[in-house]
């Protein structure tokens, strides 16, 4: 459920008028929902009801830390892939009790960081971060907790570029090594062996792939309890998907998805750790655009918006469909036409639909683009010299402007001319 509906012919984020933020703070700009974010995350955390779970929200998916704060005070953690996504997540105030750092590619300053503020557990996703770790660790006179991302070989749904889950992608321990993996672990005098992780992709839409990788893992955790490892959590990553639309297949509802995964770790007596971030945050925001002009080309007409690529890449980067509608309802008389939808970036990937019906537009107008709460500000640049793009959160009848539009003053200041040049 998303709270942006057309009230009074406006679309509005709960009470708040989308036409009054345009104008107010200006467009391109993402708007967030809080009481979708809060109810994405207590449907969530309510279908594990009655077991040990912590619900580590994926940072990555929407790092604003406004959002952050919203989601600990609901009572989640965060999983982090970076030492700065580690500071935002206790800058937002989540304890570091309730963070998990995964990502293939950890520095050492990043885990002396982790270790320092004693983070949960790190998602270890190869024998060099392994041993990397070990050392930083023992310099630091400490143990670190860990557990390895496997990777269980199973193929999932969704885009072939956010799939992690099979053999020829760079994510996790291979399957064939694990057990060997784990071993070595176990020498080693900072290291302390916590759990297992696993993770498979992203806008999966089926649950067949969860249930196999859990199922796997499961039998994982029993060969590694009877070589003597203390396995006390099983971190099942994230990845279940959203509609992305009003018309798109309908992703299993948590409620399935918690009752499978009940089923299939009824027996294991661990704490389950899990990731979601699309799930949390991609229905909870939009972002909104002016049309700068109506061109009429040969074979097709464009709506051009003030809004680019580089605001939102999902459509260029994945090809992804983001459902976009006027935020002043059209009339039933108002005909309709088939737009590209395109932004002002020189190149032809910037492009956010093609051949699409609309009501007729004209200059002026300004359009929503439906779920583009994860994985949108967080991608965006500066292509261009185009600022990043303002955020905004709502909750009833008041919003808050959560992030700046920076100057181009601002951006400029950030380089500098050699005193030889």
């Amino acid at each position: 459920m998303r709270h942006f509906d057309y009230k009074d012919g406006v679309m509005h984020a709960e009470d708040v008028s989308l036409a009054r933020i345009a104008q107010e703070v200006g467009t391109p700009v993402y708007v967030y929902s809080a009481a979708t974010l809060t109810r994405h995350f207590n449907v969530f955390a309510g279908a594990f009801e009655g077991r040990d779970v912590l619900v580590a929200y994926s940072v990555k998916a929407n790092s604003n830390l406004a959002v952050l704060s919203l989601l600990g005070k609901l009572g989640a953690g965060a999983d982090v892939v970076s030492g700065g996504e580690l500071a935002r997540a206790l800058t937002a105030g989540i304890p570091a009790s309730k963070i998990v750092f995964s990502g293939v590619g950890k520095k050492p300053a990043e885990m002396r960081a982790a270790l320092k503020a004693g983070i949960r557990m790190f998602n270890v996703e190869s024998e060099p971060e392994l041993e990397a770790l070990n050392a930083v660790a023992v310099d630091m006179g400490m143990r670190a907790p860990i557990s390895f991302r496997v990777n269980p070989d199973v193929t999932a749904g969704g885009h072939e570029k956010i799939s992690t889950g099979k053999a020829e992608n760079k994510f996790g321990v291979a399957w064939s090594a694990a057990e060997a993996a784990y071993a070595r672990a176990a020498e080693l005098p900072g290291i302390e062996i916590v759990g297992v992780d696993v993770h498979i992709g992203s806008q999966i839409d089926e649950l067949a792939p969860f249930k196999a990788a859990i199922e796997k893992v499961s039998g994982l955790i029993e060969r590694l309890r009877a070589a003597g490892h203390s396995i006390k959590m099983f971190d099942i990553g994230g990845g279940l998907g959203i509609p992305y639309g009003s018309n798109a297949p309908a992703p299993p509802l948590p409620s399935e998805y918690g009752a499978m995964v009940k089923e299939a770790t009824a027996h294991l007596d661990v704490q389950m750790v899990f990731e979601p971030g699309r799930m949390i945050a991609g229905n909870a925001g939009v972002l909104l655009s002016t049309v700068t002009y109506v061109k009429r080309g040969e074979n097709r007409d464009f709506l051009i918006v003030d809004a680019a690529m580089n605001d939102l890449i999902r459509p260029a980067l994945y090809d992804a469909y983001h459902e976009i509608e006027p935020i002043i309802a059209p009339k039933p008389t108002t005909p309709q036409k088939l737009y590209d939808v395109v932004g002002p970036v020189c190149e032809s990937g910037d492009t956010f639909t093609k051949q699409r019906e609309f009501p007729q537009m004209v200059s002026g107008d300004v359009i929503v683009m439906h779920s583009a709460g994860a994985y949108g500000a967080v991608q965006a640049g500066q292509y261009n010299t185009r600022p990043l793009v303002p955020e905004v959160l709502v909750s009833g009848d008041r919003y808050a402007v959560v992030r700046d539009r920076p100057l181009v003053e601002e951006i400029l200041k950030t380089e500098s001319v050699p005193s030889w040049l």
